[in-house]
């Protein structure tokens, strides 16, 4: 009874466990026994009813082979999650570092998306808070594999977290795909934000491939160095030699000498500064006053009767409470009222609403309520704040509609509130390029990256550029030609410290405040030093490379030497392998475990008894 059992279920299971590894009872109602593994517990059917059960104890050896017959099937769709894993997780990083470095152009991002919905909200919210989680979640799935993977094992995904896993790269990918249509020039942040934190970036992965050469190590020792394998650590080494030569390639300009450091930046006040009050209005720039900036900077529109004031928008829906008290006319264009109804309008409710910039709360009693009675500022009134506190004004000049009754002499007309203010025309800087012969005596701008014939011919004295637009190389081109060059958006520290090693005079910031606490370059190294550090993080890495290796090499010496010692062969064989085993390997535990059973039969026939019934010694 037990021979034909057991010689069947050697020759025989096999097949079964390769084509359902899950559910082995497929031929219940043939004429053949059957198999199936539950939990640990094997059992055998024949023409659907239980003959044999809890057999694993009399064939330990085989449910051991068979058990890893199961996870062999199984391997192939595990390294295709893990690669999903993996990719996800890249995809993620890529974003998530992304959006940490884009920080600098939040108002730019929501003033787009208003631009599109016609709705004011932090857009950035959302992002950041679905990514954060994403973010963490597989992170904390990618640690659990490369847990499993240290240990042997196989990653066994359950299908809720393929799901979430898929869940993830679907959304990233979506969400850099909407990027590229809506924002796709925000794209340049990363490669000038390598300039900052390329060493740094370098040092960390390097540590990273350096501690995943423990795994390495003991997945290709162990596996007995198959051609696999090799390719994996051929990989492994490839990916570490290139880091140890990325630094060749990092070019940034905080690596120089202290000695070559230019002077400070100048601040422009870029409307005021509207992270701490209203945009383009007094208070604002009596703020940025207080903040140390050396100019100020607004966006200039004319009224319908020709009264030059102060405004971003083309409409006055964001900033001003016209949904009140003109309804009808909130979405026409803002330079088509007069200046007393555009004088009627508060400019500062809408910022203690909404609190674009979750500041509000900082701000005292008074603050508020002298910022809740805010009017739309005029250009005389602007500039004349400026010429008291003596400093400098920086005018981006928007054009009227053609209906506009003084759509040809708008001009004029701003040159007119120029000298109405009394402010010094060498103060005030001029950056539309219409009609700059009939502007003479002001400082003349372009928001154009020219070269410096085209600035020499056009009688241009600087170049007001966006961060993107400027290279170090560029910069550097511009100042050996007697250029000032002025950046913006500049409102983080790491971005204002590139540009003070990059020697540009000034730079306009929405962030005063911020750049203020910035009294000299994040970080700033000197050749030398780099180098040393370069070659101090490879040889450290070189030496815990080697070490983890040899280290491996002799555990598994020794682990095989003391199994030698207490294990028989085959025991050690089906012990040994925690991978996919080869195929020279599965024909060696098959001869291995056929001739134990052929060897031990005679001995299990007293212990194998029927169930419901049926005795199967029978069938012999």
């Amino acid at each position: 009874m037990s021979y034909f059992v057991i010689r069947w279920f050697a020759d025989k299971t096999r097949n079964l466990i390769l084509a359902q590894p899950q559910s082995l009872a497929n031929y219940l109602n043939s004429d053949e026994p059957a198999i199936t593994s539950t939990r640990g517990q094997v059992s055998v059917y024949y023409h659907g009813n239980m003959a044999m059960t809890d057999i694993s104890n009399r064939l330990p050896s085989f449910i051991t082979f068979a058990l890893e017959k199961i996870r062999s099937r199984g391997g192939k769709w595990e390294c295709a999650w893990f690669i999903i894993l993996c990719s996800t997780f890249s995809l993620l990083l890529f974003w998530a570092y992304f959006w940490l470095e884009a920080h600098n152009d939040y108002n730019q991002f929501n003033w787009l998306l208003y631009n599109r919905s016609g709705e004011w909200k932090d857009g950035t919210v959302p992002i950041l808070a679905t990514t954060a989680v994403g973010f963490s979640y597989i992170t904390f799935l990618m640690v659990l594999a490369l847990c499993h993977i240290s240990l042997g094992q196989q990653l066994n995904l359950y299908w809720i977290h393929k799901i979430g896993v898929l869940a993830a790269l679907i959304t990233t990918v979506s969400g850099v795909v909407s990027i590229s249509d809506v924002w796709g020039d925000e794209w340049d942040i990363i490669l000038i934000s390598l300039q900052f934190t390329g060493p740094f970036l370098h040092i960390g992965a390097l540590a990273a491939v350096t501690a995943l050469g423990w795994l390495v190590a003991g997945h290709v020792i162990r596996a007995g160095r198959t051609k696999f394998h090799m390719i994996v650590l051929l990989v492994y080494l490839s990916v570490l030699l290139v880091l140890y030569m990325v630094p060749l390639a990092i070019t940034s300009p905080c690596i120089m000498d202290r000695n070559s450091l230019k002077p400070r930046p100048d601040v422009i006040g870029r409307r005021g500064a509207p992270m701490l009050a209203p945009e383009n209005t007094l208070m604002s720039f009596n703020k940025a006053l207080q903040q140390g900036v050396s100019s100020l900077e607004a966006d200039v529109s004319v009224s319908l009767d020709g009264v030059p004031f102060l405004m971003r928008d083309r409409t006055l829906r964001r900033t001003t409470n016209i949904a009140k008290v003109f309804p009808d006319k909130q979405h026409e264009d803002a330079s088509l009222f007069n200046w007393t109804e555009i004088r009627s309008l508060n400019a500062g409710q809408w910022f203690l609403e909404s609190d674009p910039y979750w500041t509000v709360g900082s701000l005292t009693g008074r603050e508020r309520n002298r910022m809740g009675n805010l009017t739309v500022c005029s250009l005389v009134e602007m500039l004349r704040l400026t010429a008291r506190a003596n400093r400098s004004a920086l005018l981006n000049l928007q054009r009227p509609p053609p209906e506009h009754p003084h759509y040809k002499t708008w001009i004029m007309d701003t040159l007119w509130a120029v000298q109405r203010s009394g402010i010094s025309q060498k103060r005030v800087t001029w950056t539309p390029d219409t009609d700059r012969g009939r502007v003479r005596g002001l400082q003349q701008t372009s928001l154009e990256k020219l070269s410096g014939e085209e600035v020499r011919h056009r009688g241009i004295s600087s170049l007001t550029l966006r961060y993107s637009q400027a290279s170090n190389k560029d910069i550097q081109d511009f100042l050996v030609n007697n250029m000032s060059v002025m950046v913006y958006p500049v409102n983080e520290p790491w971005l204002y410290s590139v540009l003070w090693c990059s020697g540009v005079p000034s730079v306009s910031s929405d962030a005063p405040q911020v750049l203020r606490k910035v009294p000299y370059p994040i970080w700033l190294m000197s050749p030398y030093e780099y180098c040393l550090v370069w070659i101090t993080s490879d040889l450290v890495s070189i030496a815990i490379v080697t070490g983890i290796f040899i280290f491996q090499n002799y555990h598994l010496i020794r682990w095989r030497m003391s199994g030698m010692q207490n294990y028989n062969p085959e025991q050690i064989m089906l012990s040994a392998v925690t991978r996919r085993p080869s195929r020279d390997v599965n024909i060696m535990k098959e001869k291995l475990i056929f001739s134990e059973v052929s060897n031990g039969v005679t001995n299990t026939d007293e212990h194998l008894y029927p169930e419901n019934g049926y005795d199967i010694g029978q069938y012999k």
